[in-house]
Parts: structure tokens; sequence; C-alpha cells
């Protein structure tokens, strides 16, 4: 009887994973969120719950009403990466989902934070693609890492440098629209990529004109 139940169990919450599942991959963020907070109730060390709702808090906290919800949002979000990172260092979204919540964080943060935040990301990045190299997602991030980076000029990353002790080392138009590629890719049908792909045209081709 014992084993019957445990097995039971585990069917249960394998079925609920699926249907999270199934509502992240169609967009159904909330929904999915919903399900998610509960299978963390199950097992609070389970990577995979752990990265998905960390992932999902990153993206819901945009639609959030207030400035104190989103960020709640994404600080949970960081939280449950964090917590992934620290008991699962191998898997590769824990690495990615930490990487969206602190650019989601960023948005609001003041310029030495966003200075640190964004070498941070750079790092979270690479670890998650050097454990596996087709999250597009990643590739996403560094895509408009790379763009931010190369938008400055001479004499602001020499001030930045001064003031808050360090700029983030590299950065072009060129690795930026490689990034944006790959993540197209990856997924064919994310018109977010495409967006920014087109973005980063528009900007390098504007730099060219007036410099």
């Amino acid at each position: 009887m014992f084993t019957l139940a445990v097995i039971n169990v585990s069917a249960q919450l394998t079925d609920k994973y699926v249907l999270a599942l199934k509502h992240k991959n169609q967009s159904q963020f909330e929904q999915s969120l919903a399900i998610f907070k509960e299978l963390l109730k199950s097992d609070s060390a389970n990577a995979e719950y752990l990265h998905n709702t960390s992932y999902l808090y990153s993206k819901l906290g945009y639609s959030r009403k207030t400035e104190q919800e989103k960020m709640s949002y994404y600080k949970t979000g960081e939280y449950l990466a964090l917590k992934t990172m620290k008991l699962h260092p191998k898997n590769a979204f824990g690495h990615y989902s930490y990487a969206l919540a602190l650019g989601r964080l960023n948005e609001n943060a003041g310029n030495k934070q966003k200075i640190n935040n964004a070498k941070a990301i750079k790092t979270a990045c690479d670890r998650a693609l050097s454990l596996d190299s087709k999250i597009a997602g990643c590739y996403h991030i560094l895509g408009r890492w790379h763009r931010t980076i190369a938008g400055f000029n001479g004499f602001e990353k020499m001030m930045i440098n001064t003031m808050f002790g360090g700029f983030p080392q590299g950065g072009s138009y060129n690795a930026a629209l490689e990034n944006f590629n790959k993540a197209i890719q990856l997924e064919p049908n994310q018109i977010l990529h495409y967006y920014e792909l087109a973005q980063t045209y528009y900007e390098r081709g504007r730099r060219r004109r007036y410099h």
C-alpha cells in the first residue's frame, strides 16, 4: 500500500510538471507559475522546479502594476536562481535564470549596481552556455549585453571606469548580431529575437553615420 501511494503521488507530480511546462511553452505564464509553485512546495530542492519558477517570476514581473510588485517578483526570481546554482551548479538553466533575473533588476538599479550586474550577467550566460550551448535565451541576453556595452563611447567608458571601479570588458555590435542570430536559429518563431536583431542593425548604422 505504501509503495502504491508513493507511485501515485509521483505520477501526479509528473502530470503537474508536464502541464506546467505546456503552459510555459504556450506563454501562459500565470498558469504555469501557479503549478510550479505547488510543485516547489512538494520538493524545494528540485532543480527543474527551482529554475522554472525563477524564470516565470522574472517574466511575469514586467506585467505587475507597481514598481514594488515588479521588484518583488524579480528579487524572488533572483533568489530561486541563486538557490538553483548553489544546489545544482551544473544545471545550465539555473545560471540562465540568474542572468535573466539580474537583467530585470537592472531596469531600476543605480549606475554602480548596473555595472556590477552587467559583469555577473555575462559570467552567468557564459557559464550556462558552457553547460548547454542551445539555450536561446542566453544568446538573446548576450546580444543585448554586447549592444549595450558597444553603445558607450570612449569618454563614457573612461568615466564609468573611474567612478565605479571597472567597466565590463568586450562588447561589440558584431558580437551582438552574432548572438541574436544564434537565438533565431534555436527559436525561429520567437519574434523578439528578430526585433532585437533589427534594433542592433539600426543602432550600429546610426553610430557609423555620426562617428
